[in-house]
């Protein structure tokens, strides 16, 4: 007479020699096997950080027009540029929106819930 236990998933007699259900496939021993667990990020830096995204599209940093001495003019908002011919500077953008990107996973990950 041989000794079985049932299958963890589907209810299947199996012989404790077998490491697989011939029925679902399942592993048996999945107690012997260490599950990982992810470590869950802190969804309100995560939610600062898109509002900053957000904030940051609406205040880009414009510089003078094309014609004048290149100056950085500043933080105004997308619908009021602050000379007329104005235009926001693209690589200023860029390195504003890609500071704030890296700083919130940063801080997401430094603030993450450890339980």
């Amino acid at each position: 007479m041989s000794v079985t236990k049932p299958c963890s998933s589907c209810g299947y007699e199996l012989t404790l020699k077998g490491r697989f259900c011939p029925k679902c496939g399942t592993r048996v021993d999945r107690n012997a096997e260490p599950e990982t667990q992810q470590e869950p990020l802190n969804l309100r830096i995560l939610y600062i950080m898109v509002g900053l995204l957000i904030l940051a599209v609406l205040f880009p940093p414009w510089q003078t027009p094309l014609d004048q001495t290149p100056e950085f003019l500043g933080f105004h908002f997308i619908l009021s540029p602050p000379l007329e011919g104005a235009q926001r500077s693209p690589i200023l953008h860029t390195i504003q929106l890609f500071t704030i990107a890296v700083a919130g996973l940063y801080f997401s990950w430094v603030y993450r819930g450890k339980e």
